[in-house]
C-alpha cells in the first residue's frame, strides 16, 4: 500500500464503486452521497486528504479537518480495502496524519453496528470516547 495527496478524480473513483457498508453508514448518519462528497471536496481543496493506493490504484480516501483541538477524519473506500493486509499501513498512516495536524487527538465517528469496526479501531490504537444517538466516537491519543 501507498498514498498520495487526494484529487477530485480520486474522489470520483472511490465513489463510483463505494463499499455498501460506507453508503449505509452515511445514510445512518443522515447524509446523502452528495453531502459526503462536498465535505471531502472542501478538505481536498485545503490539502487535507490522502488517497490510499492498493497496487497503484485508488482504494480509499481519508480526509481530515481540525475541530475543537482535535483532528476529525472522514473516510470512504472500495470494498476491497477492508482486509487484514491494510491494517498495518493504516496504523502508520493515521499517525502520519496526526503529525501533519500538529499531534492533536484524532476523532473518528462511526455509525456502523458491525462488530469488526470496534476491533479495527482498537487495532489502530483508538479507544471509544463516546456513544450517542447511533454513533460512536473513537479517539486516538496524541503520539
Amino acid at each position: 500500500m501507498d498514498y498520495r495527496t487526494a484529487t477530485p478524480g480520486d474522489l470520483a473513483e472511490i465513489f463510483r464503486d463505494l463499499a455498501i457498508r460506507m453508503a449505509d453508514q452515511y445514510a445512518t448518519a443522515g447524509l446523502n452521497i452528495d453531502e459526503v462528497k462536498d465535505e471531502f471536496m472542501m478538505c481536498l481543496r485545503e490539502g487535507r486528504g490522502h488517497t490510499l493506493l492498493q497496487d497503484g490504484r485508488p482504494a480509499a480516501i481519508i480526509a481530515w479537518r481540525e475541530v475543537d483541538g482535535a483532528a476529525q477524519t472522514a473516510f470512504a473506500a472500495h470494498e476491497s480495502f477492508f482486509s487484514r493486509s491494510t491494517v498495518r499501513f493504516c496504523k502508520k498512516h493515521i499517525r502520519r496524519i496526526q503529525a501533519l495536524c500538529g499531534n492533536p487527538p484524532i476523532h473518528s465517528y462511526s455509525w456502523s453496528d458491525r462488530p469488526e469496526v470496534v476491533k479495527w479501531f482498537r487495532v489502530l490504537g483508538f479507544e471509544e470516547l463516546e456513544r450517542a444517538n447511533g454513533y460512536v466516537v473513537f479517539e486516538l491519543d496524541p503520539a
